[in-house]
């Protein structure tokens, strides 16, 4: 089969086409004929080895032990494991490959069958492929960590990207009001996937309300957490999403701080990929309740072109890999 590989750390000149081994279904997996993928900071990372600590995660300090990176993938069910029950050749799905090695860059991959779900009778491959790692966070940050409830002031940081536009529908969906922080070419963007109001990121310090926000979910991984503090009320959560590691030595400062004279909390997010949620998602975009918006398309010789686009950092919402 054809896959996009690497065998080094390093820019997006590392990723070649190649013809590799296609997998082959074990008990419990089942083989998926890729139709569509995702890119993604994770992709990023693991691409160029950095932050270094990540090589510790995931292998290989001096090479990549993932030959084949993409965790967001959507497809076909080509072959089933005799224990799996959950799905049959022909099956539509989708799902996280983050914790099954990877691999959806590629024309085939095997995934556990409890990574997929069934995918929304209502979106094409690539759009589907595009829901489980951003989709999952979102719903995590708000719901598990942020404890959201209807009528809660929220407020997305970051809210014009992969886990921000999927932040601002969940939100409205579980009935709160959502102000949207993004960069002021991407304010019409924000708008029109359901925000109350839009900010545009270079006024937002002096067009915010202070203590306003019961919630806050910030996305926008270059920014210090005590950026946005200021704006949350008491109580309040503000939930860091993704960052360097200053990023969450000052999370996990800022959250003892504040614990010890009550209030208003910070919170880091561990997103963890599961089915359940998958099928929640599926729920909700059948129901009319979200959307992926997604920004490009490429075909899957052209991912080092989608990585590169998703490092410029203009994305809307989420690019999209195509695999016939």
């Amino acid at each position: 089969m054809k896959a996009i590989a690497q065998h080094e750390y390093g820019s997006t000149n590392v990723l070649k086409m190649e013809e590799v081994v296609r997998p082959v279904v074990s008990d419990n997996t089942v083989l998926i004929k890729v139709r569509g993928a995702a890119v993604h900071a994770g992709d990023w990372h693991l691409m160029r080895g950095k932050p270094f600590f990540i090589r510790f995660i995931y292998g290989g300090l001096r090479k990549p032990q993932t030959k084949i990176l993409g965790c967001d993938v959507a497809g076909e069910v080509e072959a089933v494991g005799k224990s799996v029950t959950q799905f049959q050749p022909g099956d539509r799905v989708f799902g996280d490959l983050s914790e099954s090695g990877f691999g959806a860059f590629a024309e085939y991959v095997c995934a556990p069958e409890t990574a997929i779900a069934i995918i929304p009778n209502n979106l094409s491959f690539e759009e589907a492929a595009t829901v489980p790692v951003s989709a999952v966070t979102a719903l995590q940050g708000l719901r598990d960590v942020g404890q959201i409830q209807p009528g809660y002031k929220v407020l997305i940081n970051g809210a014009s990207g992969g886990v921000g536009s999927f932040a601002v529908q969940i939100a409205k969906a579980f009935g709160a009001e959502v102000t949207g922080v993004c960069s002021a070419g991407k304010v019409e963007m924000v708008k029109s996937i359901g925000a109350d109001y839009v900010c545009n990121s270079t006024q937002a310090k002096s067009k915010l309300k202070q203590h306003y926000y019961d919630l806050i979910l910030d996305n926008a991984a270059y920014n210090s957490p005590f950026d946005y503090f200021p704006f949350l009320k008491t109580p309040g959560t503000l939930v860091v999403v993704g960052g360097s590691m200053t990023r969450l030595f000052q999370a996990m400062f800022l959250d003892l701080v504040t614990s010890k004279i009550g209030g208003r909390k910070i919170k880091f997010l561990a997103c963890k990929p599961n089915q359940s949620d998958l099928i929640v998602l599926k729920d909700a975009i059948e129901a009319g309740k979200i959307r992926p918006y997604v920004d490009r398309v490429y075909p899957l010789s052209e991912v080092p072109a989608a990585i590169q686009h998703l490092e410029q950092r203009q994305v809307r919402g989420k690019v999209a890999i195509t695999v016939s």
